[in-house]
């Protein structure tokens, strides 16, 4: 078997009316569709989705920091730290306060969580040479300034 990529990510909400919006209109997904009460489809561009919501109801506990699981999805904002800087800006404006903000050499990114604490990062690439060369950079994790 051959792996050709990332079909799609499903996160578990607890409320989708409160999710909904957030991925929507903060984060500028596309919906594309729901299936019933319980579940809502997000795509980029392109794809027929790329993201997907699960509402598991408001009394749902939350995972314990250590277990196993999910630790964050990472979605593209493009290619320049003004690009970055732009989308931590608009995250800040729309009263999302990142938690952290990275060089992995390969990426710069920025780190937040969802309304049900769900880690996002939102990253720009850098030269594409610089990992080409040495893949194992992606595993180097520095401080990263931004405004």
């Amino acid at each position: 078997m051959r792996l050709h990529g990332l079909g799609h990510v499903v996160l578990k909400v607890r409320d989708l009316d409160r999710s909904v919006p957030f991925y929507r209109d903060v984060l500028g997904l596309k919906k594309v569709g729901q299936d019933g009460e319980k579940m809502v489809f997000f795509s980029f561009v392109d794809n027929h989705h790329d993201l997907a919501l699960l509402e598991t109801g408001k009394d749902a506990v939350s995972a314990e920091e250590n277990s196993p699981g999910l630790h964050h999805v990472a979605f593209k904002v493009g290619d320049s730290l003004d690009e970055l800087q732009h989308a931590k800006d608009w995250l800040s404006s729309n009263g999302v306060e990142p938690h952290r903000t990275r060089d992995h050499i390969a990426t710069q990114s920025v780190y937040f969580h969802d309304p049900d604490g769900n880690q996002i990062e939102i990253f720009v690439e850098s030269d594409p040479s610089v990992w080409h060369n040495d893949p194992s950079l992606v595993a180097t994790s520095n401080p990263l300034e931004l405004r």
